[in-house]
C-alpha cells in the first residue's frame, strides 16, 4: 500500500512480544510467520507494535471472535479478509530414501526377473533358496511352520522388533530360543533372527540383573587323597598292614 510508517496494534501481548524479540517462537510454524513479519517491516522506515487490552478495542475483539461474534455495531471501515492460503511458503517435503542392498535384493530379482548372480556359487545359493519364498505386492514372503507365510523383514529394522517382544510393553525378557519363536509367530523372519537373539540377551541388563542365580564353586574341586578319614599304618612283625585308628 506504500506505507513507510506502520503503527500495530494487536490484542495477544505473545504476538507482538515475539515480534519484538522478547519472547522466543518455539513453535516452527510461528518462528516461520515471525520471520515473515521481521522480513516485511525491515523495508519501513518506522514500525512499532503494542499490545493492548482486548477489553479496550472492541473491533479486535470481534475479529478474534469471527465464528460467534455479530458485526452490526462495527462500523464500514472495518474490513474482513478471509485468506486462503498460508502467508507462508511452507511446503510439506517428505523425504525419500533409496532402499539399499540387502538379503532379500538377490532373492526378489530371481523371483521376479530371473536375475541371478553372476558369483556361480552364489546364483546356487539363490536358486536352492528361491522355492521357499514367493513375492505378493512387492514384498517377500517365506514359507513356514509356524504360518502359512512370513513376511521378510530387513535385519535392521527386526533388531528393533526383537527388542520390543523381548523388553518392550508384552516383553518378557524370554530366553533366545524362546524369544525366536515368539517373533516367528509374530509373522517375521529374517535369516540371523536367532544369532540377533543371542546377542541382544548378552547386552539386556535386566537379564543380567535379574537372572536366577547359578551355585557355582569359585575355585575348581579337587579330590582328596586318602577316601578313609583318620587312616593311619600300622608295623607288626608279619609286615606293614592298615590299622584304623582308635578314636
Amino acid at each position: 500500500m506504500g506505507a513507510e510508517r506502520v503503527t500495530t496494534s494487536t490484542d495477544s501481548r505473545l504476538a507482538a512480544n515475539q515480534v519484538l524479540g522478547e519472547f522466543e517462537a518455539k513453535d516452527k510454524r510461528i518462528e516461520k510467520y515471525v520471520k515473515a513479519v521481521q522480513r516485511i517491516t525491515s523495508s519501513l522506515k518506522s514500525f512499532v507494535i503494542k499490545q493492548i487490552p482486548r477489553g479496550s478495542n472492541r473491533r479486535a475483539d470481534a475479529l478474534s471472535k469471527l465464528a460467534s461474534t455479530c458485526f452490526r455495531h462495527l462500523s464500514k471501515e472495518v474490513l474482513v479478509e478471509v485468506l486462503k492460503e498460508r502467508r507462508i511458503d511452507e511446503r510439506q517435503v517428505e523425504s525419500l530414501s533409496v532402499a539399499q542392498p540387502n538379503w532379500m535384493t538377490p532373492i526378489m530379482d530371481y523371483l521376479q526377473h530371473g536375475i541371478l548372480h553372476d558369483d556361480h556359487i552364489e546364483a546356487r545359493k539363490t536358486r536352492v533358496r528361491a522355492p521357499q519364498y514367493a513375492v505378493l505386492k512387492g514384498r517377500l514372503y517365506r514359507k513356514g511352520h509356524i504360518a502359512s507365510w512370513i513376511k521378510c523383514i530387513d535385519g535392521t529394522a527386526g533388531k528393533v522388533d526383537l527388542k520390543e517382544a523381548h523388553a518392550g510393553s508384552a516383553g518378557a525378557h524370554e530366553g533366545a530360543r524362546a524369544l525366536t519363536g515368539k517373533v516367528l509367530h509374530m509373522g517375521l523372519y529374517w535369516p540371523e533372527i536367532h544369532q540377533d537373539a543371542v546377542e541382544l540377551m548378552r547386552t539386556c541388563m535386566e537379564c543380567h540383573n535379574f537372572s536366577p542365580a547359578q551355585e557355582v564353586p569359585p575355585s575348581k574341586l579337587t579330590s582328596i587323597i586318602s577316601p578313609w578319614p583318620f587312616y593311619q599304618w600300622g608295623v607288626d612283625i608279619g609286615g606293614p598292614f592298615p590299622k584304623a585308628s582308635g578314636r
